[in-house]
């Protein structure tokens, strides 16, 4: 599910603001979601999200409830039957240790005060969360959206460590779990953990140590409204995005390195010999002809992929050779560090042979 804020991406190819904050809200695992609105929309994403938790072989279902708004709901307004859903909700087993409502476009059009009854003291937090996007939120709008909602769950630490947080990792895409362990790598030679994954299983009481981090990294810069917000809340600085390109992950070390108070130039200089090695295996793919194409062909290129490739294009002597080099799709997104660098040149290489033995 793309969530790239670029202007040359059309938001038709996102999904719906619903769908973005439920990718993120259904990973805090003692929580229960509401969906306030026709059954329709749980169900779609329901669906959705079971067959992506199954296709990374998570056997768990989403612990969601919808209001189920009928005509008469929808003439009459949706609240009564969204506090009998609050107290549904409530009554499941395991209890939940917190609650978040989602509402829906027709909630927001027939103006249903979903805060207001959310606010009602219940034992629990039950937060709501604004995810109608018929006034233009897309996906990235949700994620947004649901972020924010978690972060106030958190109060101010006592203490800050030498730890980071990962804000807004893409739940949807695969890899999510390889790239965060990337950025554990790098961060180790730092010398600087991992304080927590927001939002990636964790539990409503994780929420609580979100401020005790010294950074915050962003999975991409459109999250940057969501690192305002955490700056404010807690006063912790952020890095706008995971690290991509050769270059760009030694960029990544050096500023993890300033905002965290630690000296990054011994591990600049082992994730440079790092690289090296790496590149070293695949030497054998050094002056194949190649030539790259979208990943899909109503996207334009991605500035960022582009520029990662043009870097391991030079970093192995590759020429490119339209129309009869081989064919090679533009990443998306960028790959991740050192080690998506690793595994997009093993894609290259496995496309570069298959053309040599045809």
């Amino acid at each position: 599910m793309s969530s790239n804020p670029s202007p040359l991406n059309s938001s038709r190819f996102e999904g719906c603001t619903l769908t973005g904050a439920l990718s993120v809200l259904t990973e805090v695992r003692d929580a229960v979601c509401i969906v306030h609105g026709p059954a329709g929309c749980t169900h779609h994403n329901f669906s959705l999200l079971h067959a992506t938790l199954l296709s990374n072989d998570r056997l768990e279902a989403p612990r969601l409830l919808s209001t189920r708004l009928t005509e008469n709901d929808i003439i009459f307004g949706g609240e009564d039957a969204l506090e009998k859903t609050i107290a549904r909700a409530l009554s499941v087993s395991p209890a939940p240790t917190s609650v978040f409502v989602l509402s829906t476009c027709i909630v927001e059009t027939i103006g249903d005060d979903t805060a207001a009854v959310c606010a009602k003291p219940r034992g629990v937090p039950v937060v709501a969360v604004p995810t109608a996007g018929f006034l233009g939120g897309v996906f990235e709008t949700g994620v947004r959206n649901a972020l924010s909602s978690v972060a106030t769950l958190a109060s101010p630490a006592a203490e800050v460590t030498l730890t980071a947080n990962l804000v807004g990792e893409k739940n949807l895409e695969y890899g999510v779990d390889e790239n965060a362990a990337e950025i554990a790598r790098l961060l180790a030679r730092l010398g600087i953990g991992i304080n927590l994954r927001f939002v990636r299983r964790i539990g409503t009481g994780d929420v609580e140590r979100l401020g005790a981090a010294a950074v915050n990294i962003l999975r991409e810069p459109a999250l940057r409204p969501v690192g305002e917000d955490l700056k404010r809340r807690f006063k912790t600085p952020c890095i706008e995005s995971f690290p991509t390109g050769l270059a760009g992950t030694c960029r990544f070390l050096e500023e993890a390195g300033r905002i965290c108070g630690v000296d990054p130039s011994e591990a600049v200089e082992e994730e440079r010999a790092y690289q090296a090695e790496m590149l070293s295996r695949f030497a054998d793919i050094a002056g194949s002809r190649v030539c790259f194409r979208p990943p899909h062909p109503a996207l334009n290129p991605d500035p960022v992929a582009e520029a990662v490739c043009a870097e391991c294009i030079e970093a192995l002597d590759l020429t490119i050779a339209p129309p009869d080099g081989v064919v090679i799709p533009l990443p998306y997104p960028a790959p991740v560090g050192t080690a998506g660098l690793r595994r997009m040149l093993h894609r290259w290489r496995v496309l570069i042979r298959g053309k040599g033995r045809g």
